[in-house]
């Protein structure tokens, strides 16, 4: 069975390849999330990445959150956060200690496991919003679904986390499955 740490790296090569395919006119999209755009989401995701580097390295990530990371290049900006993401979990004892997230402290396997989530879930939402779904990987969206289904994800379901299950057919493709489990309304994609 491969690492959290190498299906981040999977996650953030998917959701890299995403990225680079997303034109500036698909910026303004509407995202699976409700209220958000494509350069929303996407700067959501970016922001998070810098965060959890930070978080992983004890320094300051530049900025909060939901501040704009993106700039004028959404790609070399997902690239950078991509590159400080992937270097902050190959770290020796990346998953050792606890991180710090926004609703609490976390064991370093399961900020890891929230962190993938994260980077899997949101790339394949761009690629379903930006007409890429073709990019997106079923493997590692199946696996992690039979994990959120493994565990009580209903503490997940807070406001603003993830929204209750939406319905998908037992034969839809694995990340349409994770979407709709996570509770992305996936009628209009």
């Amino acid at each position: 069975m491969t690492s959290v740490i190498d299906q981040i790296d999977r996650a953030l090569d998917m959701t890299g390849a995403i990225v680079k395919g997303i034109s500036d006119d698909r910026l303004a999209a509407p995202a699976l999330c409700p209220g958000w755009d494509v350069r929303t989401e996407l700067n959501h995701l970016v922001g998070g990445m810098r965060v959890f580097a930070a978080e992983l390295t004890g320094t300051d990530p530049g900025g909060a959150h939901e501040d704009d990371w993106l700039g004028a290049d959404p790609a070399a900006a997902y690239a950078l956060a991509a590159g400080l993401d992937r270097a902050a979990w190959h770290r020796p004892g990346a998953l050792d200690g606890t991180v710090r997230l926004g609703f609490g402290t976390v064991s370093g396997p399961m900020a890891a496991l929230i962190h993938l989530t994260e980077v899997l879930v949101h790339g394949a939402d761009l690629a379903l919003a930006t007409g890429q779904e073709r990019l997106v990987e079923d493997e590692p969206c199946g696996e992690l679904l039979g994990v959120t289904l493994g565990m009580d994800f209903d503490a997940f379901r807070r406001p603003g986390m993830f929204g209750p299950p939406a319905p998908a057919a037992d034969d839809a493709p694995a990340h349409r499955r994770l979407l709709a489990f996570l509770g992305r309304d996936l009628t209009q994609h």
